[in-house]
């Protein structure tokens, strides 16, 4: 997190040491022991800021929403380059990617770390201890909620760690008792966080309604989806960003249109061989413009391009086009910027997350770039109230309220409000979805859920990618006691 420093909590074990008498003298380590933990509330600031760190893992989760889409191709310097992200984009992914190894042991890292917290929760008290709590509760349902939209059917432990050895008798849990456990611990979350906190990037309580709203909106819960969301936009702090084209800059971070927002900063350098230490965002260095040499962006590896299909999707006079993608051809030509070709190139790029000139470019600056993941915005917030009221068939008018808001800010009249209901109204919604948030990596799990993958993703096979292999290695270390995904 920036301006936040994590520790990392060394697991060490008391040793002994053996004389030469033969005789056993137990020597006290110096060092903390986990087990010796939690007993100030320090301590569990300390773990806390441990389990915020994994958010800035979930880049992989990001970019590869959308390669899995109809939005991006996985582009890169060849087709060979960085194979499993090529292989995701194509929908020929198997047990044994890399990547997907990648999201499964980050995300179930974020999760042991704020299981840890709550596996000590009542060892040491103090004033505001809720609101840690309630912080390490969100955290868990954020990096499970990412575990069973990936992969379904995932292990469920709580309030305790998941340790080596505990593979041999965990289950995969269905994903219904997943959902249940996210659930409670939003709802807590949501009773015990303020509107505001005193430090950016910290949870807050509109954080877990939007996210409560957005797990109900995946199980078509849409009457608690609704109530809850209409809650937030009735009493929460947030609002829409007056300029739409300031939203990605590097100086618009934390906005009022922020509700949840993953934290990055360019001053630790990282390196290939560990991607997850990084302090900065790796995605905005994968999704760069390759050899670029001009105004205003550096220079990256061309991933995620965009495809000219969601180029298409805007309107004609839709002016959001020119914040969410760079058209390179048309910017060299007015800028005179330079720039090469990769794989699959499109000559689009998506600019809410290209490398911006001006950070530190401590290590690999392709790896430490400071641009924030706006994970949760209102905008957000809106289209998935609009959603719920929509397909819940409780209230088109509201539906429609929300969405000409969005629409508004975009357009800036109300010459291009919607007027229609029904599945007219539902249609204009997902369409708004798209085009409001594409690049932010929402893209592939929205067709998903709303059964309209298969149609719409080239290679996509009903009854098998809605899920994405459990990794082979996790399945072996159980010694071969779990089932494998559908199809995989």
């Amino acid at each position: 997190m920036k301006n936040i420093k994590y520790i990392i909590l060394l697991l060490v074990s008391a040793s002994t040491i053996i004389a030469c008498s033969d005789d056993f003298v137990d020597v006290e380590s110096q060092n903390e022991s986990s087990e010796n933990y939690f007993n100030s509330e320090q301590d569990y600031q300390d773990a806390l800021i441990g389990a915020y760190d994994l958010l800035q893992s979930t880049y992989l989760n990001v970019m590869l929403g959308e390669i899995a889409s109809d939005n991006t191709l996985a582009g890169g310097e060849s087709a060979t380059d960085v194979p499993g992200i090529q292989q995701i984009d194509d929908m020929i992914h198997t047990p044994n990617n890399e990547q997907l190894r990648s999201i499964w042991g980050w995300m179930f890292a974020g999760v042991n770390r704020a299981n840890y917290i709550m596996e000590f929760q009542n060892k040491t008290a103090f004033s505001g201890k809720e609101n840690v709590l309630a912080q390490t509760r969100f955290l868990r349902a954020y990096y499970y909620f990412e575990l069973v939209k990936w992969f379904g059917d995932v292990p469920l432990v709580v309030d305790q760690r998941f340790l080596f050895g505990d593979q041999f008798t965990a289950d995969r849990t269905p994903k219904e008792q997943v959902y249940t456990q996210i659930e409670m611990d939003l709802l807590y979350a949501a009773e015990n966080l303020p509107y505001v906190q005193s430090q950016l990037g910290r949870v807050t309580k509109g954080a877990a309604q939007a996210l409560l709203g957005k797990v109900y909106l995946y199980q078509d819960k849409f009457g608690a989806a609704a109530l809850v969301l209409e809650d937030l936009i009735n009493s929460g702090p947030h609002d829409l960003v007056a300029d739409y084209t300031t939203l990605f800059e590097n100086d618009n971070e934390n906005s009022i249109e922020s509700v949840f927002e993953v934290q990055y900063a360019d001053l630790e350098g990282a390196g290939f061989g560990c991607l997850q230490c990084s302090e900065g965002n790796v995605a905005v260095g994968f999704n760069g413009i390759r050899n670029y040499n001009g105004p205003l962006f550096d220079s990256g590896f061309s991933f995620n391009v965009p495809t000219q299909e969601v180029v298409d999707a805007f309107e004609s006079d839709d002016p959001r086009i020119d914040t969410a993608i760079l058209d390179i051809n048309a910017w060299a030509t007015s800028t005179g910027a330079t720039f090469g070709t990769g794989n699959e190139h499109t000559g689009y790029y998506n600019r809410k997350y290209i490398a911006r000139q001006g950070d530190s470019n401590i290590g690999d600056q392709n790896l430490t770039n400071p641009n924030n993941y706006r994970a949760i915005r209102y905008a957000d917030v809106l289209l998935m109230a609009a959603e719920a009221l929509n397909r819940g068939s409780i209230a088109d008018d509201r539906a429609q309220n929300y969405l000409n808001l969005v629409r508004q800010r975009a357009f800036g009249d109300m010459d291009h409000n919607i007027t229609s209901s029904g599945s007219t109204l539902t249609e204009a919604i997902y369409n708004e979805r798209r085009v409001e948030l594409v690049g932010e990596g929402h893209r592939f799990f929205d067709l998903v859920r709303t059964g309209r993958a298969a149609s719409e993703i080239d290679g996509f096979m009903s009854g098998k990618h809605e899920v994405f292999p459990i990794p082979q290695i996790e399945i072996e270390l159980t010694g071969n006691r779990w089932s494998q995904n559908t199809g995989y």
